[in-house]
């Protein structure tokens, strides 16, 4: 096992889980702060894909630029869309529902890869909707606008472009990880830089530069850096495995500085929602095979 490798996505995880922290704290609406973390990002990964040679072995292939392009729409989308139920969703409640990805891009793969869906990849889906309910309390909301109103659509929008996001990328290969996000957060400052209010940035104080800067440099630029040059060298069940530091550390957060504190049905909704999630990718092992000791 990489060690080395480990820690970096250990730290870059744990790093992330903060961002719901970080991004209520930079006094700017969800579509400029992404601008931001997009340009942050630009910037970033390009230098170090410059400075790191990357650029000179590239190889370029038409299908994947493209399908990187289309892949960094839902990837943007899916930052806009979480930020977005940050402002109206206690950040535990939004991640919880973020996490739901995993389910999604299984849900994508039977439709779409005639992928067989089994016993235990319904199951899943079955308990993860169960807690999805208990999380966001149907109880609670007396008309339909309330209920979107709470910011749930949002966390949820932003789970299915996550799942569009990891689906579309699972078949690149040619190109590097630094090319393939260069090129995606450049698809973000197009796409955004005609819907920015640009006078949101005005009156901000140095605090909140602050964050706005943590969120794209740190967050962004950082965050990728170690999880580009950890992940290729873990098995899948260990990134998938570590991935869940990012929640873990967001909650605590929550929970310690934020005062927030989950109802028992919330709470049972949270444990629901990841025991589907580790349901989904953690793969039994084949009967006949012995294991290794």
């Amino acid at each position: 096992m990489n060690v080395s490798a480990m820690i970096k996505l250990t730290v870059s995880m744990a790093i992330f889980g903060s961002i719901g922290f970080f991004t209520i704290n930079t006094g700017i609406p969800a579509l400029e702060l992404v601008f931001v973390r997009c340009i942050c990002a630009t910037l970033f990964l390009g230098l170090m894909w410059y400075f790191t040679g990357g650029h000179k072995t590239e190889a370029w292939n038409k299908k994947e630029v493209l399908q990187t392009l289309l892949c960094g729409v839902f990837l943007v989308l899916n930052w806009v869309f979480l930020f977005k139920a940050f402002e109206e969703m206690a950040i535990s409640i939004t991640i919880s529902i973020y996490n739901l990805a995993p389910i999604f891009v299984l849900i994508l793969g039977t439709l779409f890869l005639k992928e067989r869906l089994t016993i235990r990849g319904v199951l899943a889906i079955a308990i993860c909707f169960i807690g999805s309910i208990f999380i966001v309390g149907i109880e609670n909301f007396q008309s339909i606008d309330q209920f979107i109103d709470s910011g749930f659509v949002w966390a949820l929008l932003s789970a299915i472009c996550y799942a569009l996001t990891m689906f579309t990328s699972k078949t690149l290969h040619s190109l590097s990880p630094y090319a393939t996000t260069f090129l995606q957060t450049i698809v973000g400052i197009v796409m955004l830089l005609p819907l920015c209010n640009f006078s949101v940035f005005q009156g901000l104080t140095t605090t909140n530069w602050l964050y706005i800067i943590g969120t794209g440099v740190i967050h962004t630029g950082f965050v990728y850096y170690l999880f580009f040059d950890s992940i290729r060298n873990l098995p899948t069940i260990v990134v998938s495995v570590l991935t869940f530091v990012d929640p873990v550390v967001a909650i605590l957060l929550d929970t310690i500085l934020l005062d927030f504190s989950p109802s028992i049905f919330q709470s049972i909704g949270i444990l629901l929602v990841f025991g589907g999630i580790i349901l989904t990718i953690v793969k039994p092992k084949k009967e006949g095979n012995p294991s290794k000791v």
